[in-house]
């Protein structure tokens, strides 16, 4: 992933919780590398669904080796966007779609209203933008 500056929506950036890096290394008996390491990131990114802009909150996750040190070298492996993130909630400003528990849902849209009161502004205790695409 490329960190970048200046947000732009049609990029599909990221902002991540540099400090919820989580994952397990799991031996692979075949293949070219002798493990991979599972990784997890909580993130949360905004979105157009049908014209209507919306909050989203979930996770990016990679499978990567060499098992990154920190989460700043598991962002810079990270290359391949074509899942995008995990979506767990969503807020569209007058919905909430998602799962869980009752306090779970509410622990999101307590991230989510606000970020989407203040678009494109990257919520407390996130770092962005991060994206998939090539820089320009």
């Amino acid at each position: 992933m490329i960190r970048e500056d200046k947000f732009l929506i049609s990029r599909k950036p990221f902002a991540v919780d540099l400090g919820s890096l989580r994952g397990v290394r799991e031996d692979t008996p075949q293949g070219r590398n002798p493990y991979y390491f599972g990784g997890r990131m909580d993130a949360v990114w905004f979105r157009r669904r049908r014209g209507v802009t919306v909050a989203c909150i979930g996770t990016l996750w990679d499978l990567q080796y060499p098992e990154p040190t920190d989460a700043l070298e598991f962002l810079r492996q990270h290359d391949d966007g074509r899942y995008g993130g995990d979506c767990d909630g969503r807020w569209d400003g007058s919905g909430y779609w998602g799962g869980g528990t009752l306090a779970e849902q509410e622990r999101h849209l307590a991230i989510l209203r606000p970020m989407l009161t203040n678009y494109p502004a990257i919520p407390p205790g996130f770092d962005g933008w991060w994206t998939f695409q090539a820089p320009r």
